[in-house]
C-alpha cells in the first residue's frame, strides 16, 4: 500500500490544547504535556501512524515582521520553549526513521467554538451582546486569526501528503486585522452597537498575578497583543492549494455559532459579580481594585 494511502488509513493527531478543565491550565503544562507527548510518540512508533501535531506560534516568541515557518524556535518563556521542545523531539524521531511526523501551526482561533477557546472569540461574544470588551493588549495593532475549518483542512492535507512530513506548516489565515476592527465587524453582523473597548493597564493586570495563576502564566504571551502579530502561510497555500476563508465569512459564521450557543445555554460572564463566583473572597480582592477575572 502506498505510504500516503496508508497514512489516510492510520493517522495519529496531537491536539494543540489538552482537554479543558481546571487541571489543564497553562500553569500545569510543564507537568502534564511532556508525558502526553511522549505517549503519542510511542503510539506513532508502535502503529506506524503519521503523527500530525496541532501546534501554535508560541515557540517563535516575539519576532520582528511576519511570522514565517523558517524562523527559529527561540521563545524566551517556558510555554514557548515547551512547545518548541515537543516538536523538536517529534522531528528528531522522524529524522531517525522511527516515525513520520508533521506539525500545523495556527494563530488565535476564530470560528464556531466555545468562547473560552480563543481570545478574540471571547471578545466577540461580548461585542455581539453589546457589552464592553476588556482587552489585555493594544486593540489597534494587526493580528492574524485562524479559522477553525481552515485549521482542519490544513491538518487533513499534511497528514496524508508525504511532502509535508518532517516539516511544520502554517494555517492559511485571512489578512491580519486589529481587534477593534474585528469586533466592529462582529457587532455589525450581530446588529449590536459599535463595541466599547477598554484596555486593562498592564500594571493593573499584574495585580491579579498573586491570586490568579492562569493570569500569571499568560503574562509571557501578552506580547502577542502589544505588537503586530502577522502569520505568513504562503508556502502552505503554494504547496497544498489551501486558501484562507474570506474574513467576512469567518465573522458571519462565528457570530452565528455564538448566537446558537447562547440560545442553548447562557455563556458565563467574563467579569461576574463576586457573589456569583465560586471563590468570592479571593475574587472580591480583584474586584475591589477594578480587575475582576475568573479565578
Amino acid at each position: 500500500m502506498p505510504r500516503a494511502a496508508e497514512a489516510r488509513r492510520r493517522t495519529a493527531r496531537l491536539m494543540t490544547s489538552p482537554p479543558r478543565g481546571p487541571g489543564w491550565s497553562y500553569q500545569h503544562w510543564e507537568r502534564q504535556w511532556p508525558p502526553l507527548a511522549a505517549s503519542l510518540l510511542r503510539a506513532a512508533e508502535d502503529t506506524g501512524a503519521v503523527l500530525t501535531v496541532m501546534g501554535n506560534l508560541y515557540g517563535y516568541g516575539p519576532v520582528d515582521g511576519q511570522i514565517t515557518r523558517d524562523l527559529p524556535l527561540s521563545a524566551p518563556g517556558h510555554m514557548g520553549r515547551l512547545r518548541a521542545r515537543m516538536w523538536q523531539e517529534a522531528l528528531a524521531a522522524h529524522q531517525a526513521g522511527r516515525i513520520r511526523a508533521t506539525e500545523v501551526r495556527a494563530s488565535d482561533y476564530m470560528g464556531v467554538l466555545s468562547p473560552w477557546n480563543g481570545m478574540l472569540v471571547l471578545y466577540a461574544d461580548s461585542a455581539r451582546r453589546g457589552r464592553p470588551v476588556f482587552s489585555f493588549g493594544d486593540p489597534d495593532v494587526p493580528h492574524s486569526f485562524s479559522y477553525v475549518p481552515d485549521v482542519a483542512a490544513t491538518l487533513a492535507a499534511v497528514a496524508t501528503d508525504e511532502r509535508a512530513w518532517g516539516q511544520a506548516w502554517h494555517v492559511p489565515s485571512p489578512p491580519a486585522v486589529t481587534v477593534r476592527s474585528a469586533l466592529t465587524d462582529v457587532a455589525e453582523v450581530a446588529g449590536a452597537r459599535r463595541p466599547r473597548i477598554v484596555r486593562i493597564p498592564r500594571g493593573l493586570l499584574r495585580l491579579s498575578y498573586p491570586f490568579v495563576p492562569l493570569m500569571r502564566e499568560l503574562d509571557e504571551l501578552l506580547y502577542q497583543w502589544d505588537r503586530p502579530y502577522v502569520l505568513d502561510a504562503s508556502e502552505t497555500t503554494q504547496t497544498f492549494g489551501i486558501e484562507a476563508t474570506p474574513w467576512g465569512e469567518v465573522v458571519e459564521r462565528t457570530v452565528g455559532g455564538l448566537e446558537r450557543a447562547g440560545k442553548r445555554a447562557a455563556t458565563p460572564a467574563l467579569f461576574p459579580s463576586p457573589g456569583d463566583h465560586p471563590r468570592p473572597a479571593r475574587y472580591a480582592q480583584l474586584w475591589a481594585v477594578g480587575l475582576p477575572y475568573v479565578i
